[in-house]
Parts: structure tokens; sequence; C-alpha cells
């Protein structure tokens, strides 16, 4: 018996009997993160990593029943034991390990792994977790999709907002409001000018930085008394903001996206906006490579994304590859024609 299959309400364990991020309601639910397409609301139990009760109380309400594991410690349900592992994605991200029966299963959900001397400041990074199959996502599963070194990505965002502050301009930074923001905001250098961000991010700052990650001052748009220190200021905020009645508060500006998928030039043409910075949460081709290696698996089950292309390539390595067909959108969320 796989550990792990598909059923109409999502990803489930049989012998365990609980679903891994379900799109439908049910009894016990693990959650690998609190994106809106992996942690939803009306499951009667949620399992999720320690550092994640914030954010996920935050989304799904303070009364949700909740039972959080720290990284590493693990738990017997049905004879299967479960360990939550970091998965480098954004705060309190897990991957799930199941043993059951001599065998070892992890289930990813959505991972980053970080490049030659890149270092995300604002969660845990990614943990390779051995294993006998692995569920890997491929959300930027082509060859196409390589990052580019973290430090040279902030480098270029700061140079844009300082010829931006230099000129009177603000800059309208836009990016999905949990985890890419606080990344934005950890990253830049907050010297330039002041950084006002949209409610939408305030919200999960507070999380973050309760959870002990270093984020520089933010200010509110409300309460800001002169208005004249917007030409100089980045503001974050979610893509929903485009061309808003808020975002037109700002005056003379300058926009911009982070996103992976800014990697493909004809997104930022089809957005209309003045720059777009490859800046991603996911895993690249070359990270997703990374990272299926180190499982040791000779098994992987691809879930949303490039599918077809990374089980094709997964078989040409000589392993045993086939697809999940879930309801996870990561496009929905960070790409630019999101909308929150």
């Amino acid at each position: 018996m796989d550990l792990i299959v598909e059923r109409p309400e999502g990803l489930y364990c049989p012998p365990g009997d609980f679903y891994i991020d379900p799109w439908r309601p049910v009894d016990r639910a693990v959650i690998t993160h609190a994106h809106g397409d992996h942690a939803r609301v009306g499951n009667a139990h949620y399992l999720a990593a320690e550092p994640s009760a914030s954010v996920l109380r935050a989304r799904l309400g303070t009364d949700i029943t909740l039972q959080t594991l720290p990284y590493g410690a693990a738990i017997e349900h049905h004879g299967v034991r479960l360990s939550l592992h970091p998965a480098g994605h954004v705060l309190g991200s897990a991957q799930v390990r199941l043993e059951h029966g001599g065998r070892v299963w992890v289930a990813s959900g959505d991972y980053f792994v970080s490049g030659p001397g890149d270092v995300n400041t604002t969660c845990t990074p990614f943990e390779p977790v051995r294993c006998d199959c692995f569920i890997t996502e491929s959300t930027f599963g082509l060859p196409v999709y390589r990052w580019s070194p973290q430090r040279e990505v902030f480098a270029d965002i700061d140079a844009w907002w300082r010829a931006n502050a230099a000129a009177g301009r603000a800059s309208l930074l836009m990016g999905y409001s949990f985890g890419k923001a606080q990344r934005i905001l950890a990253g830049v250098d907050a010297s330039i000018g002041p950084i006002v961000v949209h409610g939408a991010v305030e919200t999960l700052n507070r999380a973050y930085r309760a959870a002990g990650v270093a984020l520089p001052p933010t200010l509110h748009l409300d309460d800001i008394a002169d208005k004249s220190i917007l030409r100089q200021a980045l503001v974050v905020a979610p893509p929903s903001v485009l061309g808003s009645a808020w975002a037109r508060r700002f005056g003379e500006q300058s926009d911009a996206f982070a996103s992976g998928w800014m990697q493909l030039r004809g997104a930022r043409r089809r957005r209309g906006i003045d720059r777009g910075f490859v800046l991603s949460d996911h895993a690249d081709w070359p990270g997703l490579q990374r990272a299926i290696a180190a499982t040791g698996a000779e098994r992987v089950i691809v879930t949303h994304g490039y599918e077809a292309v990374m089980v094709r390539w997964l078989t040409e390595q000589g392993l045993q590859a086939s697809a999940f067909r879930t309801e996870y959108d990561d496009e929905r969320h960070d790409a630019p024609e999101a909308v929150e």
C-alpha cells in the first residue's frame, strides 16, 4: 500500500487516516504551510510546524483546533511516524516525513533551495530528508527557470529604488503579501528611504516579527503626516494594488513586480509595468534537481507546475516517476496576474 494516495479531498495517507494540504474539508489535515492553496478553512483538526502557528491563526481564524510540532520532532498516529522538516519556502513551511512498515515517504509541499552564497533570512532553510519516495512540487520545473544570486537581485532593487528617490518618485514593488513581501523587506537597503507597506503585508509582518525574524521599520500610509516623504519611499504591496486608488495616492511612481515569473520578459510586458525582478520562494530548475537527488529517493511523484516535463526528466535519470493531480495553484498567488 502506498503511504500517500489521491482522493477527491486531497492527498491522503491510508494507514494514518489523515490528509496533507487537503482542498476540501476533512477531519485531520497536516498543513505544509499557510498559503491559501495549501491551508484552507473547514478542517476539524490541523497539524503544522510550530513556526507557522501565528500565520495559520491569522488566516484561518484564532479558534481553529491546531496542534504544532517543532521541526524534527515526531509523533505516531495509527502506526505512522510523522515529523515535519524545514522547506525554506515561507515562515513555518514544512516537508512531511511519513514512516510506516519500513518505508519512508516525504511530501515536500512548496520549497526553496538556496543557491551558493544565498541565505533567506526570513525562514528556516530547506533540509533534505532521505526517503524512498519523494513528492515534489514543480512550479518552476523548466530549464529556463534559473535564479540569479539573491545578492544581485537585491542590488538591482536597491539601484532602482535609489534612482526613483533621486527623481522624486515613489517605488511601488509588488509581491505576494506572505513570504515574498517579507523577503523583500529583509533584503533591501533600508537606509535609502522610508518603507511603506500595504495593510495585508503588515498583518504578516507582525507574525514574522513575533517569530523573531528581523525586518526593517515599516510605515502605514494613513499614519504618515508628511506625504512629501513618499517621493523617496519604497512601497511594498500585493499585486492587486496595481492601478488601484490606493496606489494612486503615492503620486508619481515607478512600479515593479518581484516574482519568479519575471524570468520571462513577456510576463512583464503583458502587465505594462516598469520593472520585473526575478525573485522566487520556489526552487528553480537546478534547485529542484539538487533537492530530489539529496533525498536519495528511487520513486518521485510530481505535483503542481510543469509535471510532464519533470516526470520525463526524472524517468530519463532512471527514477520511477509519476504525477499527482492536485488543486494547488501557486501561479494564482505569485504570478503578476494575481489578485488578493
